[in-house]
């Protein structure tokens, strides 16, 4: 149901059982699959390509043009996945030449006032608190928790199941299944929460744990830990994916553990 007050443009491509509130406008070389819905006053741009069963709530902006001033009008896209649900007065931008998209996984949740800039790259299962902030070409795994006011500075990454705690600013990468918090961003722990919901065992976690002991805990440099978790932890997919991530890192990754001269816990 498209109600009259809405403007559709007659190239975009509305899949069946979509539903459209008054007052949003739909431009050209739009598609929006089966069984959405478009809240009222939600403006939807050229490139968009909006899966299907996707709730976009009133006043967001989905595939505008990206705040980049090196941005000539090519054509891009902009991809939200199926079952995605976008809250009140998010903004979306649409990729650049770099990558020729943004992309949303599926089954994520966008909360309120939330921006995510060109090139982002975004997994499934995500959860993004109020007013997360993405610049641009910043790549997130699957599972990924950012609470609220998290900004993240351009092209960092981070990995699969990591949680940031609210307020964080986030300008080094962060590695897959933490916790980080603090200021600067730093290592406090495994997200040990977040993957007991996932169906982890406790063994999974434990041999997690012990992997980030040695890369964040012991003092160790990155290299140097790299090559003990090697050697000394059992092969698993956790175990090489984590390696992976870290030797793969362009801006470096998040601090280690820190503590006081005195050996009390940094707050």
């Amino acid at each position: 149901m498209i109600h009259p007050l809405t403007y559709v443009h007659p190239d975009a491509k509305i899949g069946p059982n979509v539903k459209i509130d008054p007052f949003s406008t739909i431009h050209k070389n739009v598609e929006i699959g089966e069984g959405s819905w478009i809240g009222s006053n939600v403006t939807i741009m050229e490139g968009a390509r909006i899966g299907k069963n996707v709730k976009i709530f009133p006043s967001s902006v989905i595939s505008a043009i990206p705040q980049d001033l090196k941005f000539k009008g090519e054509d891009t896209i902009t991809m939200i996945g199926d079952n995605t649900v976008i809250r009140e007065c998010v903004t979306i931008n649409r990729g650049t030449s770099d990558r020729n998209m943004t992309k949303i996984g599926a089954n994520c949740l966008i909360m309120a006032y939330t921006h995510i800039a060109h090139d982002c790259i975004v997994g499934d299962n995500c959860v993004f608190s109020n007013n997360t902030t993405l610049a641009g070409h910043i790549v997130v795994g699957d599972h990924v928790v950012l609470a609220g006011l998290t900004a993240v500075q351009q092209f960092v990454r981070i990995g699969s199941h990591a949680f940031v705690t609210g307020g964080s600013l986030v300008r080094k990468d962060v590695p897959p299944f933490v916790k980080a918090a603090r200021e600067p961003l730093s290592y406090v722990g495994v997200n040990s929460v977040g993957l007991k919901r996932r169906g982890y065992s406790i063994e999974k976690i434990n041999h997690i744990l012990d992997i980030y002991r040695i890369l964040f805990v012991r003092g160790f440099n990155v290299s140097k830990a790299l090559s003990f978790i090697e050697t000394e932890i059992p092969v698993s997919d956790e175990r090489d994916e984590i390696i992976s991530f870290v030797r793969e890192t362009g801006r470096g990754i998040m601090k280690g553990y820190a503590r006081r001269q005195s050996g009390e816990d940094v707050a």
